[in-house]
This record gives C-alpha cells, structure tokens and sequence, in this order.
C-alpha cells in the first residue's frame, strides 16, 4: 500500500460483537418451495385481507393524495393513533392517543427503547430463552444482558427479584403472552408480582405484545402496565404485522410521557417518522373494514395449524421429547432428550426438505441444545403433517 494511502478505520465493536440472526440465514436456506418451514414465524399470506389492504391504500391515494406522499409528524398519524389507543383500551389498559407513537414495526420501537434508556453498560434482564432480535438490539446498545431462569409458566418473581437485587438492571424486557420462542403465557399472579419486584428494585419495564390478538383458548391476561407498580414504569411495544401484515412495517409504542418523548428524538435521529402513506392506508382500513372479524378467521386457521403440529409432535420427535400447547400465538417450544443436539441435525433435516429453528440462539446464558422453535402458522394442516413425516424420518432414525 502506498506510504500517502491508509487503511480505513474498524467498525464499531458494537456491531463486531453483533451477531446475525440465525433464523434469517435458516430462512434464506429454506427460500425454496418445496421447503414446509417450522422456522420462520411468518404469517399465513393465503390469511391477508388483500382486498382490504388494496382498497385502503387506493381510496388515500384517491382522496388525499397530497397529504399521504408528504412528509408528517414523528409521533405518527393522528388518526392512527386513535384507532391503535381504542383497541388498547379495550383489551383492558386505558390509552390516549397522545399516549402513543407511530413505528416502523414493533422491533423499531425496542431499538428506540434502548436508544433512550441504556447507556453502554447497562444491565438488562430478560427471559431465558428469549426473543432472538432483542438480544441484538441490547447488543448493539452495548448492554450487559442477564438471563433470568423460566419454567413451564415464564420467569419466576422471586428468582426475578434475587437476580435484580444481586445486579442492579436497568430494566427489564419480556413478551408475557405467547412468548417468541417458546408461546408461553404468564400468569397474572405472576404478573402481578413482576409489577412488585419493579417498583421495589426501580426497573423499567418493556413488554413486547406482538401476538396477544392471536388468542385461541382461554381468558385474556391482562397487560403489565395495568398491575400497581407497574404503571408508571411500563413501555408497552404493539404490532401490525401479526393481526394485518407485516409487510406494511407498522407498530406502535405507548410509553410514559419522559419516556416516550426521548423515543420521539431517537425517532427524529433514526428516519424521522413512519411512512405516512402506509400510516394513512392503515388508518383508513381499521375505519373501513372490521378487524376483529378477519382475526376470528386468522385465529381459527391457526387454532388448526396448532393442533396438527401438536398433535403430530409424538411422531415426529424422538422419545422422551417434551411439548408445550401454547393457548395462542405462533410458535411451539420442543425439547429433545439428553444427547440430540438439534443445531447439528438441522443440515441433516433441510435435506428432508423441512426445517426448524434450533433453540439455542434464543439462550443469553448457558443453551440447551437439545431445544427447538417450531412455528405452526405458515403452512396449513396438511402440509405439517407431512412436514412432521419429513422431520421424523431424522430425528426418530436409529441413532450411532
């Protein structure tokens, strides 16, 4: 290299120490489609309300078309947020619009989160296993991320508290309501207690609620921002990309006023706001068409999809495999027994033509490599039945 040129500088370490997600580099592996993927956790496209979508976005481009190609607000789209508040409220946790801002997708809205509340560092707290492209946005924010142990029913409150006590957190991040990657549910006494911990230990707290409209059995859990000690303290992330499509990049943050006006500048540092003309169509299509009625029909798809997979899961895995039967959400949690690794199966099982995620990414501390995510919403019930054929024939092969 000549003496006047110099090499260029390194990246950041932050994004050195980054990893990427290995559910994207499986999915690309599984891009083909002859492929019955139980990786991704990709909504049904067969279920979108196309026509609906299409006509809301017509009838802006047609009446409003100067507004809807224009710049606009950070906090977002003014009707939008109306219609996001009125659905929050009547789940149970009373919201205003001005209580709301408008993001690019729910995962924008954690990056914001973080980009307002840790500092290089910071400790934060979350499940054991938990949401893999959290564990990237607190790694690229230079946090210091503390797995808190979970059982059938999510993470206990008095390991919670110990483990809060002994490190001193920031704040605490978790999906309560079918949780990603497992689909489990916590309870509202535990809830409750999470609450409790938080105000004695000063922990702020984010829960990510992207699938809690896809229930299909049993009662609503309420949100923690409605247990007392929580409600000053809770940031709470919503999507679209669960109940309309994700497609449209749409989610929502409601968050203390402090809070959620350093989220508003993190907003204006990041891309300024949310596109206005899909803010807009999304607007017009929860005022023209009836949401609740199109997820009836999501819901009772993926009540079926469930149940195959489930119910098909005894065949498929090896004995001595472990299941849960999550009330709602996308995904199944499976564990195999002592001595299957399932991130050194999978390039076996691809060539099945079939795939899963393996578990251990998920894990902040010490994996189980024995453990896998299946997601049971894709396909429909009799392509899983035969991608439950395909997986068993490795998985249930005679081992060395």
């Amino acid at each position: 290299m000549p003496e006047d040129v110099r090499p260029t500088p390194r990246l950041a370490a932050r994004a050195a120490r980054t990893g990427g997600s290995p559910v994207r580099e499986i999915l690309a592996l599984t891009a083909r489609p002859e492929v019955i993927s139980f990786a991704g956790g990709l909504p049904a496209g067969e279920l979108f309300d196309t026509g609906g979508i299409s006509a809301a976005f017509r009838h802006v481009l047609d009446e409003a078309p100067r507004q809807a190609l224009q710049y606009s607000t950070t906090e977002g789209d003014p009707a939008l947020r109306a219609a996001v508040a009125a659905r929050v409220t009547a789940r149970g946790l009373a919201t205003a619009p001005d209580d709301l801002m408008i993001t690019t997708g729910s995962q924008q809205g954690l990056s914001l989160l973080a980009t307002a509340l840790l500092e290089p560092g910071d400790t934060v707290l979350v499940e054991d296993p938990c949401y893999l492209a959290a564990l990237q946005v607190f790694s690229l924010a230079g946090a210091r991320v503390v797995p808190v142990p979970t059982d059938d029913d999510g993470l206990d409150p008095q390991t919670l508290d110990e483990i809060a006590a002994r490190e001193r957190p920031k704040l605490l991040y978790l999906v309560p309501t079918f949780q990603n990657p497992t689909g489990r549910t916590l309870p509202a006494g535990r809830r409750a207690a999470v609450a409790r911990v938080a105000a004695r230990r000063g922990l702020w707290i984010v829960e990510d609620d992207p699938y809690g409209e896809l229930r299909f059995e049993g009662e609503p859990v309420p949100h923690l921002g409605s247990f007392p000690g929580a409600e000053d303290r809770t940031a709470l992330l919503g999507s679209f990309s669960k109940i309309v499509a994700p497609g449209l990049r749409l989610g929502w943050l409601r968050a203390p006023a402090v809070l959620r006006r350093a989220c508003v500048i993190a907003k204006q540092a990041a891309d300024l706001h949310t596109s206005t003309l899909d803010q807009a169509a999304a607007a017009r299509y929860l005022a023209g068409r009836d949401l609740d009625a199109h997820l009836e029909r999501v819901r009772g798809a993926y009540r079926a999809r469930r149940d195959a997979l489930v119910d098909g899961l005894g065949e498929a895995l090896p004995e001595g495999s472990r299941w849960n039967r999550p009330d709602g959400g996308m995904f199944v949690w499976a564990s195999l027994p002592a001595g299957y690794d399932t991130a050194a199966l999978l390039p076996e099982v691809i060539r099945y033509d079939v795939a899963y995620v393996p578990g251990a990414p998920f894990y902040a501390g010490p994996a189980d490599a024995g453990t896998m995510r299946l997601s049971f919403v894709t396909h429909p019930p009799e392509e899983i039945r035969e991608g439950l054929l395909r997986l068993a024939k490795t998985l249930r092969a005679p081992r060395p």
